[in-house]
Formats: C-alpha cells, structure tokens, sequence
C-alpha cells in the first residue's frame, strides 16, 4: 500500500501547504510544467518523484523527465504526460499510448482544470490535479492524493485554495 501525491503545472512554485499536504506520501507523481529543474530538485529532495515534462519546461528539465512516463505502482500500471486531454476527449498521442499500455491510472495536467473521472471504455482511472502553480488562468490552486492498494484507488483528497490574486508569496 502506498499514499500518492499528484501534481501539476507548478510553473516554478511550490505552495507551502503543499508540503504539509503530502508529508504523508510515498510518492510524488508530476504530470509536466515544473517550470523549471529547481523546482522538481526541490520536490526530489522532499519525496520521491516521479514525473515527466510539460510543455513550458526548458532542455534542463527535458532531459531530466519523458515525454511519457509508464510504470506500475503497487499492481497498477499508470501513465503520466502532460498534454493527453480527458476521457472522451484524449489528443492522439495519448490515446495511442492508453491503447497499447493499458493503463489503470492515466494522468495529464495542462489543462490547469481539475478532473477525476473513471473512464469506463478504457477502464482506467483518469486524473488531472489541476494546477498547483501561480502562472495560468485558474483561480484555484489544486493537488490531490490518494491511497493505492494493489490496484485498488481509495481515499482521494483534494488540497484547494484561492490563488492569490497579487501572485505574492504566501
């Protein structure tokens, strides 16, 4: 059994209720936008992270992170991206990939909307964490965690908060 913390789009900022959020997490999962390399370093060095690179992120975090990052968790195959779209509206690349990987936990960010839904013709759990940085057009900063068993996906919390409309520091 594990406990999850999933993020995304942090675009260099780490809010500090995050960390006491995930303090009791396992794992870190990263679906892209870190913003830059500090950034994931900083989350490394809290917990273990895994990740993969969005769209704004520079060569430094590129090389650092994939495109795609599939693996299993406890029994769970899951994959990350960054850009994939949502049940029923999944871009190409990342629907080529749920068919071939199969996954039990498909996760995007970008969006900077949060989703969970069960995507029942896929039969996979699809997560967007929203966005937990500063820069974008949301209002609200999100992350969520979650508790994996075997393949089994319970307790699922959601950290949320007003974003600061200044963009100061907390």
């Amino acid at each position: 059994m594990k406990k999850i913390g999933v993020i995304s789009d942090t675009h260099t900022f780490l809010h500090p209720k995050l960390f006491d959020f995930f303090k009791d997490v396992d794992e870190i999962w990263h679906a892209g936008d870190f913003g830059n390399i500090e950034t994931a370093d900083r989350l490394q060095a809290f917990k273990p992270l895994r990740g993969v690179y969005g769209n704004i992120d520079d060569t430094l975090v590129r090389r650092s992170f994939p495109q795609f990052n599939v693996f299993r968790a406890e029994e769970a195959k899951v994959v990350i991206t960054h850009i994939g779209g949502y049940p029923e509206h999944y871009y190409d690349n990342a629907l080529e990939i749920i068919r071939k990987e199969k996954p039990d936990i498909f996760i995007a960010g970008h969006s900077h909307i949060l989703k969970i839904i069960y995507d029942k013709p896929n039969q996979l759990l699809f997560i967007n964490p929203g966005a937990a940085g500063l820069h974008g057009i949301h209002h609200v900063i999100t992350f969520v965690r979650f508790t994996l068993d075997k393949t089994d996906i319970r307790d699922v919390e959601i950290f949320e908060t007003k974003k600061n409309p200044t963009n100061e520091r907390f």
